[in-house]
């Protein structure tokens, strides 16, 4: 399936699962609720359901009649985040003059955060104007939704913890993240974490066998990536977060993006207003927020 917050005529927020490529089919009317993370909440019964009603229900909504939110309208915690998870990144981050650690390639994951309050949704403005340094960059990312709690989970059980996917984009101001010293203050501005436009149950996305991730700016490929290049894959990832703390149903991890961001050009292409970057994934869509 393929879930997505969505309204009609500006009127209350529902979820929704895609049906094809132009219709909703509203799990809210379904009996379901009508926010992301309460569903996820309620596990296998609440997907079964669901399942049931995209099968069942004659009655669809146009995909081009409703507006997409984020995925989610809220959260319990902020976002996790994996700093250089790919090798190319981690070269290209290394030498770009931003980085303050010591090592190119990171021999643990490196997790930051990113707050609720950064979510946007997809045809959302990102707000560059906020950004006191002017150095607005872009980081497209598979983020990775949990659906079942675990502690300590081992990387042979970790998929099994995993509800879905989406796309997100790791907007980040760059002169804030070096001035600092640290990533969350640079990566946490209102506005700089757009999400969707829907979730892709992990059943679903597991069909495509090597999906890409791909990064435009006003319609110029700047990034290229694949799964597999990843340094620390998912369920090591899953595995570093629950070795300290118990994930939640609901809980988000970004695995880190691709080379190809702002700062890997000599000079930078930072995001200025007028812009418009566009995020796709294999097996899930294409998140689009313009830049103002």
């Amino acid at each position: 399936m393929r879930l997505v917050s969505f309204s009609v005529d500006d009127k209350e927020w529902r979820l929704g699962a895609l049906q094809g490529d132009s219709d909703i089919v509203d799990l809210t009317a379904a009996g379901l609720p009508s926010d992301m993370l309460t569903f996820i909440e309620m596990g296998a019964p609440a997907t079964a359901r669901a399942r049931d009603a995209l099968r069942t229900t004659s009655a669809t909504i146009a995909l081009d009649r409703a507006r997409l939110g984020p995925p989610f309208s809220r959260l319990r915690r902020n976002i996790f985040c994996v700093g250089k998870n790919y090798l190319s990144h981690a070269r290209e981050f290394s030498g770009s003059g931003f980085d303050n650690s010591a090592t190119v390639v990171p021999d643990y994951p490196a997790i930051f955060t990113k707050p609720p309050s950064a979510i946007i949704g997809p045809g959302c403005a990102i707000p560059a104007y906020r950004d006191p340094t002017s150095s607005t960059d872009y980081e497209g990312e598979l983020a990775v939704v949990i659906g079942t709690a675990g502690f300590a989970i081992p990387p042979a059980q970790a998929l099994r913890h995993v509800f879905g996917y989406t796309i997100l984009n790791d907007v980040t101001a760059r002169e804030l993240q070096r001035r600092h010293g640290q990533w969350f203050i640079g990566k946490s501005l209102d506005g700089f974490c757009p999400i969707g436009p829907c979730v892709v149950t992990r059943d679903e996305f597991e069909r495509h066998a090597r999906p890409a991730l791909r990064t435009y700016v006003n319609d110029e490929l700047r990034q290229l990536g694949y799964l597999e290049d990843l340094i620390f894959d998912v369920p090591s990832l899953i595995e570093t977060i629950s070795t300290t703390m118990a994930l939640c149903p609901g809980d988000i991890i970004s695995t880190g993006t691709p080379e190809g961001v702002g700062i890997g050009f000599d000079p930078p292409k930072y995001l200025t207003t007028g812009d418009r970057v566009r995020i796709s994934i294999d097996g899930i869509g294409e998140l689009s927020n313009p830049v103002t």
